[in-house]
């Protein structure tokens, strides 16, 4: 039988098979006031038509200055749900579990009028302003948007949630010492502001529904932190009740002497590591589009999962092509496509 089309359960996700998509921003053109609309229902419906396990929905913000652009969704207020519910419910029909990716850009945050941020640091690059640092009370404000945006997005259906602390956006620059220069609390321990949101968050959460927190393993900056640092976050993520980790790297925007791989499969290792370190689950992600790759890493126990992106933006129908590809028994197609294959 083929790994990556076994079922997984983690807690009360029951998954009919391993392949994720992974969230990506659409930057949707006629998304209004961070609503998903017609583009999004196409978008996600399709790929669980195409046998995806699990689709996480793109990186959803908790408030208008948290996006990354003002074509990103956003889950801030209770009028947005509806839109929400109307994809999840689709998904769900369509055989596939649905998640959201929740989200603060921080200093990345490219259409804000005064982005905000752990410090007075801003992004490299002439599309990004100077931040302004959040206050102490600010930050408490801002762990509370994120438990108000899981509350609506478990109000909308979804079978589990997604903290974005990755990639540069607001919770990495909490975590990474180039980015955070406070000297409060939030300063003095890298992890309190990302324990704080995944407590608030669970609160918010059935007990049976599991958070998975998607981490950069290591910087790229010249001083940037490493495998090292990441597994201690990891460790106090996993005490503050994250069930699974999303395993990527990078984000910090700052040139330096180490260089992200390019090639097939180059994050594995730092999914692996977080996997021995702390014996969670971990999604492994980063050009595993190859579905003898995906298997491979599932069956050399890299990773309990397989996060699919740019292979899913070319493909809807990825998955049912890898089921093919491995000659799997579990190869699902829809009786409306049969006569095509």
């Amino acid at each position: 039988m083929s790994k990556l089309f076994a079922p997984f359960k983690l807690k009360g996700l029951e998954l009919k098979n391993r392949v994720v998509m992974a969230p990506m921003c659409q930057y949707s053109v006629t998304a209004e006031d961070g609503r998903p609309n017609d583009w999004h229902y196409v978008h996600y419906v399709s790929r669980a038509v195409g046998g995806t396990g699990l689709i996480i929905m793109e990186m959803t913000d908790v408030e208008p200055d948290g996006r990354i652009t003002n074509r990103d969704l956003g889950l801030w207020s209770d009028d947005q749900t509806p839109a929400f519910a109307r994809i999840i419910e689709s998904v769900q029909a369509s055989g596939a579990k649905v998640g959201i990716q929740i989200a603060h850009a921080g200093r990345k945050a490219e259409d804000a009028a005064e982005p905000v941020a752990p410090s007075a640091i801003p992004f490299p690059g002439e599309a990004y302003k100077t931040p302004r640092a959040l206050s102490t009370e600010e930050v408490k404000q801002m762990v509370r948007k994120f438990g108000d945006t899981a509350r609506r997005a478990v109000q909308a259906g979804v079978d589990m949630l997604e903290l974005h602390g990755a990639h540069g956006y607001l919770i990495h620059q909490f975590q990474s010492a180039l980015t955070n220069k406070r000297d409060d609390e939030y300063g003095q321990d890298l992890a309190r502001f990302g324990c704080e949101v995944i407590e608030a968050v669970k609160r918010e959460m059935p007990a049976d529904m599991p958070l998975v927190f998607r981490i950069s393993a290591v910087e790229y900056a010249d001083g940037g932190y490493d495998i090292d640092h990441a597994i201690a976050l990891c460790r106090a993520y996993r005490e503050a009740g994250v069930d699974a980790f999303h395993v990527s790297s990078g984000g910090e925007g700052l040139p330096g002497t180490r260089k992200p791989g390019s090639y097939p499969g180059y994050q594995v290792p730092f999914a692996r590591s977080i996997r021995e370190a702390l014996q969670v689950p971990v999604i492994a992600v980063g050009r595993l589009e190859d579905p003898a790759l995906a298997e491979a890493v599932l069956g050399c126990e890299d990773a309990d999962l397989i996060a699919i992106a740019r292979g899913m933006l070319r493909d809807p129908y990825w998955a049912t092509h890898a089921a093919i590809a491995l000659k799997s028994d579990r190869t699902e197609i829809p009786q409306q496509y049969e006569r095509g294959y």
